[in-house]
């Protein structure tokens, strides 16, 4: 299969896929799918614009509302994960993964899915040391303006869900990097580029620890990631198991801007179709530890990884083969509207961030399909999906709790969100 893989998308969907297109007809050869390092940005309209922790002059509709709306379909699969600038309340009706629109696919906080045979996992947003160990505070009812910021930090409970993969991964995505990845590559020629991360490389602030966890855990045979908007390459050696040596091939992308190396094509073994299908693993993950996803800022510990919880793992195993067997593992293509798309010629402007986020069908139906209770709010009301005009919105103003972390290094190409951990 081949795949186009990019870096950040800041929302410019149409340029990205030009570039794609413009690959094909150039080298004559088809991209099977497209896959998305973050920043992805999937605003459905003003309310979600302002679910995006960027200042005011970045806040730009761009053209996925296009794709959410039907005016525009992805001509290739495309699967992404969160950075953090999104839109945010449109990616939690999508916790667990889902379509954004029409063959758009969000892998979720964390997720793992099949395409082709091979197992594409991924973690969505940036560490921030705080907020590491609590809970997603920010999604409870009234919460996420004081939260936009942290709403897009690194939490312990998904990290603790993908360290629990035991079957080999062919590709991961992230947004930003492994803590130390710039140790297995040539750090000289990124800091001719990136003169200010060296002050970051010294104290051991460049990069996420958590991910380090995971790259050294799983050891995927590729990763991918984005954020420093630098292309860098890496090849990570894990310690030999007696009968072969394995390593991680990475590769950080730029942004999308002309003259820029923010796009990749590369070709990977195939052994099945171009089909996007559930992976019982991870299925059987979230149906262990379905119970732990926390929605308050005090930490929740997580759980001991003893001999009654890998008997629940291999249990859950056998369950999820079971529902696969009998319903097929292919994801359903169920995307539905879920808030009205941007009418750019509408006089009505709610531009506010929403109280409340609607719980999406996509959600409904594969907690459903699992056997699992609804655990995204507080709330036990199923909301009205047929009518998105009624979105319950808070006051319109921008208000975010102030950052207390450690100070990184200025790169001047990122948004300034005025706030010292959003910089790298």
């Amino acid at each position: 299969m081949r795949f186009a893989v990019v870096g950040c998308a800041h929302g410019e969907l149409d340029a990205i896929y030009a570039a794609v297109e413009e690959s094909e007809r150039t080298s004559g050869k088809k991209v099977d799918a497209l896959l998305c390092c973050g920043d992805f940005q999937a605003v459905r309209n003003l309310d979600d614009l302002q679910c995006m922790a960027v200042p005011d002059k970045y806040k730009r509709m761009n053209s996925f509302y296009r794709y959410y709306s039907g005016e525009k379909k992805a001509k290739w699969l495309t699967i992404f994960v969160g950075g953090n600038h999104e839109a945010i309340n449109h990616l939690w009706e999508l916790y667990y993964g889902g379509w954004v629109a029409e063959n758009i696919y969000f892998l979720g906080f964390a997720g793992v899915v099949n395409l082709g045979g091979l197992r594409i996992a991924g973690l969505s947003g940036i560490y921030h040391d705080r907020d590491y160990k609590m809970g997603h505070f920010e999604f409870r009812e009234q919460q996420l303006q004081r939260g936009l910021r942290s709403s897009y930090h690194v939490r312990q409970t998904e990290v603790f869900r993908l360290l629990q993969i035991k079957q080999p991964v062919d590709i991961f995505l992230s947004h930003d990097w492994p803590k130390r990845v710039q140790d297995h590559g040539n750090r000289e020629q990124l800091l001719q580029k990136k003169p200010f991360f060296r002050k970051d490389m010294e104290t051991g602030r460049l990069g996420n620890p958590a991910l380090e966890d995971i790259l050294h855990t799983l050891k995927p045979a590729h990763w991918f990631a984005a954020h420093l908007h630098v292309k860098f390459a890496a090849m990570v050696k894990h310690p030999s198991n007696g009968t072969h040596d394995r390593h991680t091939k990475f590769l950080a992308l730029d942004k999308p801007i002309p003259g820029r190396d923010f796009m990749q094509i590369l070709e990977f073994p195939a052994t099945g179709d171009a089909t996007l299908k559930y992976d019982a693993e991870w299925l059987s993950i979230l149906c262990t530890f379905h119970d732990q996803l926390n929605l308050n800022r005090r930490p929740l510990p997580v759980p001991r990884v003893d001999v009654e919880c890998e008997k629940s793992l291999a249990c859950n195993l056998t369950k999820v083969h079971d529902i696969l067997e009998k319903t097929g593992n292919e994801i359903p293509h169920n995307f539905v509207l879920t808030a009205s798309a941007y009418d750019h010629g509408s006089r009505t402007r709610r531009d506010a961030v929403p109280a409340s986020i609607r719980r999406n069908p996509q959600t409904v139906q594969l907690l459903s399909f699992l056997g699992l209770e609804y655990n995204l709010d507080l709330n036990q009301r199923e909301p009205n999906f047929h009518n998105p005009e009624e979105i319950d919105l808070g006051e319109d103003e921008v208000a975010a709790a102030a950052n207390n972390g450690q100070q990184g290094a200025c790169n001047p190409e990122e948004i300034d969100l005025g706030s010292e951990e959003e910089n790298v």
